[in-house]
């Protein structure tokens, strides 16, 4: 378990003691009570655990799974390009760690993109240390298959598109200049 994890129960907001952070003195494969049921976390609270897990991550750059929590909160606050980042940054700093790399996953599969989030679960799927781990990465990837088989991902945009923008730009001019020497 990660020692940046161990967290004092002390109040993120003074003037509000009744928000306190829960002490994470357990393994990350157990979450915290907020991130069990998104739905019950207010937007407040979520700001105060995000700014937490900013700091806590400043305080122990180190550690993925200070990143991989941020990047679920990030995520739940509907800011995907910060989540992202925080969850890249997690999987960069411990290729071996389960959850960062299966909440990695879960972001492109809820993002659509398919093919990058099935490799990304097959890495989680070898990473999974029990049963438990075991059935969410496939549980995942069988979702992740259906949705390919049954159309539902966005297209891969892996071809270069200068040749078609010139060829448009060289219609475009050749149709202005008809235009000029038939009126």
């Amino acid at each position: 378990m990660s020692t940046a994890l161990q967290v004092a129960r002390e109040p993120l907001y003074p003037e509000a003691p009744e928000f306190r952070v829960p002490a994470l003195d357990r393994p990350i494969r157990f979450l915290p009570v907020p991130w069990r049921d998104p739905h019950t976390v207010s937007p407040t609270e979520l700001k105060g655990y995000i700014d937490f897990l900013e700091k806590a991550c400043a305080e122990h750059p180190g550690s993925p799974d200070l990143r991989t929590c941020l990047g679920m909160a990030y995520a739940m606050n509907y800011d995907v390009y910060k989540s992202m980042d925080a969850l890249e940054a997690a999987v960069a700093l411990d290729e071996t760690h389960f959850f960062a790399q299966m909440k990695y996953s879960e972001l492109l599969y809820r993002l659509r993109a398919l093919e990058r989030a099935e490799a990304a679960t097959l890495k989680a799927l070898n990473l999974a240390g029990n049963g438990w781990e075991l059935s969410l990465a496939r549980k995942q990837l069988q979702d992740i298959r259906q949705k390919r088989r049954d159309g539902t991902q966005k297209p891969e945009w892996n071809k270069p598109l200068k040749a078609p923008a010139i060829a448009l730009m060289a219609l475009m001019a050749l149709l202005s200049l008809l235009l000029v020497v038939l009126k």
